[in-house]
């Protein structure tokens, strides 16, 4: 053990430190424990599904050019449709990222005169720009495609009456974000999702209901597919690409939306039977394999970092004895220099650019200018170790991510030094 909080110690982290994670560390064992035995089952829901699909070698082999006949794309797609239980997929690495794979889901659906209905509040910042609240060229305002959204209840809850009030005759599509992103709210469980679909069709049947999925993936037993979404979105630089995706996103759900969705992608007409690999399929399968592991690992050090800094009296959402639902934890830290110290301990513990100090800059897509850290092997990757939040009120952190437990431990003991030497936290609370 000594040997250990040495290695700690020449890592930054000093003694105080060190030995007050330990403690919260070892009366998580049983949550920890709890994660494990989900991520268990998941593993077996992926290799199961691999093994359905006969995955093969040849799987991995790549295709260039229009990607005709390529075997191990249309495979993986199988194996996704299986894993979320839905008739099809597209999982692809022309999907940019989750705000592509976001919109390539609006977009294929959504038709001009059509409205879309958000009844759980604002969306993530970028989708702003893509719906129209923000104005952007190529919005879906621009098509004539317009929006509409339920606040939610002041306890987070849906606001069902609004909700019913809300739905109508032009409501095409529903579109539900079931992590905060950088709100301040409770990431919804797949359990309250299910309700909201199943009340929302009770209301309108032909509605087609999307959930954005992503940092969800794989931290239950369950996804939202299996609870009555007609499409689940996602992107594999998050949990399911298991930290070896180096780009793409999926979508899942039914077959005749997934067709809509490959030829808003690619092209009327051609739709999934074009698209090249370029080399990926083996990082995808790859990824996808480890995914539940890696997301046990982040939510391990989601938790961790909770239970930390909520017993140093800071608010954080969710609390320490949460149930998790995403891989997100928040904390609000009150100032814009106790944000700029977390994410410079995180960027600290990083094994890639762990040398250089994040700075706020004006992010494409985001309103407020946005910190983040993020020492990744691939570039925005947030299922490894990272940090962010947008330099607003109450400058609240979005802490997520790390390949293996013991990389987000690190992160989050880096962060609290990191607070401590700002003199944004007094050693002493660590008695």
């Amino acid at each position: 053990m000594n040997d250990i909080k040495e290695m700690y110690r020449l890592s930054g982290v000093s003694s105080d430190v060190y030995e007050f994670g330990l403690k919260i560390e070892e009366e998580l064992a049983e949550r920890f424990k709890n994660i494990d035995v989900t991520a268990e089952y998941n593993q077996m829901k992926v290799i199961g599904a691999m093994q359905k699909n006969k995955v093969a070698e040849n799987h991995f082999n790549t295709s260039t050019g229009y990607g005709y006949n390529d075997d191990g794309r249309d495979t993986l797609e199988l194996v996704y449709a299986d894993i979320f239980h839905t008739e099809a997929a597209l999982v692809r690495p022309q999907i940019t990222c989750g705000t592509h794979a976001l919109y390539t889901a609006l977009a294929s659906v959504l038709r001009p005169g059509d409205e879309l209905l958000s009844p759980a509040g604002g969306p993530y910042d970028t989708l702003e720009e893509v719906i129209g609240i923000r104005q952007s060229k190529g919005s879906l305002a621009e098509y004539g495609i317009s929006y509409r959204q339920v606040d939610l209840l002041s306890d987070g809850g849906f606001d069902y009456d609004k909700i019913r009030e809300a739905v109508n005759g032009r409501t095409k599509m529903v579109t539900i974000q079931r992590s905060k992103g950088y709100a301040s709210r409770p990431t919804f469980s797949v359990e309250d999702i299910g309700r909201l679909i199943a009340f929302v069709k009770s209301i309108k049947p032909d509605v087609v209901c999307m959930v954005d999925n992503c940092y969800g993936e794989f931290v239950d037993i369950i996804e939202p597919s299996d609870v009555g979404a007609d499409m689940v979105v996602g992107s594999l630089i998050k949990n399911p690409g298991g930290g070896l995706a180096p780009c793409g996103g999926y979508i899942a759900g039914r077959k005749d939306l997934i067709e809509l969705a490959a030829y808003r992608l690619l092209s009327p007409g051609l739709g999934k039977e074009v698209g090249a690999s370029l080399g990926v399929n083996r990082s995808f399968y790859q990824g996808l394999f480890l995914a539940p592991m890696v997301t046990a690992g982040a939510l391990k050090g989601a938790v961790f970092a909770a239970n930390i800094f909520e017993r140093l009296g800071y608010k954080v959402i969710p609390d320490g004895n949460a149930k998790r639902h995403d891989i997100i934890q928040a904390v609000e830290l009150k100032n814009p220099k106790a944000l700029e110290a977390f994410c410079l301990g995180i960027q600290n513990a990083a094994p890639v650019d762990s040398f250089l100090t994040p700075l706020p800059w004006d992010m494409p897509g985001y309103e407020s200018q946005v910190i983040m850290a993020a020492g990744a092997f691939i570039s925005g990757s947030s299922i490894e170790l990272s940090a962010d939040g947008p330099l607003r009120e109450p400058y609240t952190v979005f802490f997520q991510g790390g390949l293996t437990w013991y990389h987000a431990k690190l992160g989050i003991l880096k962060a609290l030094q990191a607070l401590i030497d700002a003199g944004e936290i007094d050693i002493n609370c660590l008695k």
